[in-house]
């Protein structure tokens, strides 16, 4: 059942200041159904005749009813798009029937849930009937301003925080800097924040749910409860993973989770079919299915403040939404990794690192690691939904507080044939190949940051602005040997191509120490560890063996 209510807090309608939230019981209105807040690339169809130009915006009706006609989702921020993603898969569950193991009474698709998303998928759209009959359904409940269940609002915070102390607009926005941090898109006026259009707003909503900072937050007060404190969004820091395919419509259809044999429609809710909002202070609402995991995991409740128009919004209150941790584990877009004190988490965010690094754990059902990384479970049923899949990568870059580093964006040519599950040899292969680029790039950091310290004489072997300029040449020439391999089918010599271009790169950065005696040395001395560092001898029974004797460098294929 849907969690109980907050009993000596009754859901209110929310009051505050004026200075703060003008003429709140008249609150506008911004229907997320209609208003275009989400920005689109459309299919290019060469038959099409008309002169009608494309929107470049539409709102979740249009999104869902033409997905077949739109390519992707344009959102800029990663962070954004990986949450907008998950509310959508929800949805299309939702709308399609797809969210339970068994078929709906009045549900023309049949048999198990595989069949009937074939199905579905080979129609080539979502029915018409079935998407206007879930936005009949919930349309109070996504509007961004309604007075008493804003879309993935808690309107509690304006009587439960100080209205006199709110989080601000530059806080709201995670591109803009606040407080004392430093700028990092943009400089802001602190004293004459600029106001966000209401479909910006929605967007760093989703970056707060679900990368949210832990740490200090807006102090919420319930009865005798004051907490000014949160933990982290449940993608903080993490990279996410997508199967997209050649319309919207079939990378929603790819990217639904399968339901358990224990999920129900009936149980398994979203926030917005919540019949009452849950209580902060008590366990947060039970996960039961795909929609809930996929909805229902934010720790932060929030409360955005529009213009009198509703066209912008000027402030928002931040805050926590539950004193529990929820647990993250168990996304099926993340790829999950053991530390070695045996605890899972999902394999984060670095802006420094391509996608093809990554991609065994994707495409192998238990991929190779000294992590035990396991494979995203979407990507288990993403197989059949077709061959010809690409995989988008998504994150944020950042630390468990308020530290932000980068935006992750990444995608890759249609990758899904490769799976285990429709070519198992290959697969490996391309394993094998991603395991030889991995080995030598990272002999190449261990050579020249080794090759530094001799050098400069340096106590000890760290980074170095020569293993920075070695992996800026290294990399991106790895990346292009590995794709092109990859798409020829050629894995034959492979370990002898990512060999030269490390050593390539390693002759480029050392070249200027060369000169130089000790340069000459160290980098000379260094270099072996492109093999795999000096061979180690061994000694005879009586201890003579050869030691001292000039070794020679080994190459473990």
């Amino acid at each position: 059942m849907p969690p109980a209510p907050l009993e000596s807090l009754p859901l209110p309608v929310p009051r505050a200041p004026a200075e703060t939230l003008s003429a709140v019981s008249q609150r506008p209105t911004y229907d997320l159904f209609d208003e275009p807040w989400i920005p689109v690339r459309w299919l290019t169809d060469p038959g099409r005749t008309d002169t009608v130009e494309l929107p470049a915006a539409v709102g979740l009706h249009q999104l869902l009813l033409r997905a077949h006609e739109i390519d992707r989702i344009t959102v800029a921020l990663p962070p954004a798009l990986s949450g907008l993603y998950r509310i959508l898969y929800a949805i299309t569950a939702r709308a399609s029937g797809l969210d339970d193991v068994r078929p709906r009474a009045d549900d023309d698709l049949r048999g198990d849930w595989s069949d009937r998303r074939a199905e579905l998928t080979d129609r080539g759209r979502f029915e018409p009937a079935d998407i206007e009959a879930f936005v009949a359904g919930n349309r109070s409940r996504f509007d961004l301003f309604d007075p008493a269940r804003p879309f993935l609002q808690d309107p509690r915070l304006a009587e439960q925080c100080d209205p006199h102390n709110t989080a601000g607009i530059d806080k709201l926005v995670t591109t803009r800097p606040s407080g004392n941090n430093h700028a990092w898109f943009r400089h802001v006026d602190a004293g004459a924040p600029d106001a966000v259009t209401a479909g910006e707003a929605v967007l760093h909503l989703l970056v707060w749910h679900y990368y949210g900072p832990s740490g200090r937050c807006s102090s919420r007060t319930i009865g005798q409860a004051k907490a000014a404190n949160t933990t982290a969004g449940p993608l903080r820091s993490s990279l996410s993973y997508h199967p997209e395919g050649d319309s919207l419509f079939e990378t929603l259809l790819a990217g639904l989770p399968a339901p358990e044999s224990r999920t129900s429609r009936e149980t398994d809710l979203c926030p917005w079919e919540w019949t009452q909002l849950p209580d902060p202070l008590k366990a947060p609402p039970a996960l039961k299915g795909p929609c809930s995991a996929l909805t229902a995991r934010s720790q932060h409740a929030l409360l955005l403040v529009p213009d009198a128009g509703g066209r912008r919004v000027e402030d928002a209150f931040i805050t926590w939404a539950y004193r529990d941790k929820i647990s993250r584990e168990g996304d099926p877009y993340l790829i999950w990794q053991t530390s070695k004190e045996g605890n899972l988490y999902p394999r984060p965010a670095d802006s420094q690192r391509a996608l093809w690094r990554d991609l065994d754990a994707l495409l192998l059902k238990d991929p190779a690691g000294s992590t035990a990384p396991r494979r995203p479970t979407v990507f288990f049923t993403a197989v059949e939904a077709s061959e010809y899949l690409r995989v988008r990568a998504l994150g944020f870059e950042q630390d468990g507080q308020a530290k932000d580093v980068q935006f992750v964006d990444a995608t890759t040519p249609p990758v899904i044939e490769f799976a285990e599950e429709n070519e198992e040899s290959l697969a490996i292969r391309v394993g094998q190949l991603r395991v030889l680029g991995e080995r030598y790039g990272n002999r190449l950091e261990r050579a020249v940051k080794k090759a530094w310290a001799g050098f400069t004489n340096a106590s000890k072997i760290r980074d170095c602005t020569w293993a920075v300029d070695a992996g800026a040449r290294y990399w991106p020439a790895a990346e292009a040997e590995f794709w092109r391999r990859v798409e020829a089918r050629d894995f034959e010599g492979a370990g002898d191509a990512f060999r030269t271009i490390a050593e390539q790169a390693y002759d480029t950065v050392t070249r200027p120490a060369i000169g130089t005696a000790r340069g000459a040395r160290a980098c000379t001395t260094a270099r072996l560890d492109l093999y795999g560092g000096p061979r180690k001898t061994a000694r005879t029974p009586g201890g003579a063996g050869t030691a001292g004797r000039r070794t020679s460098s080994t190459e473990d294929q």
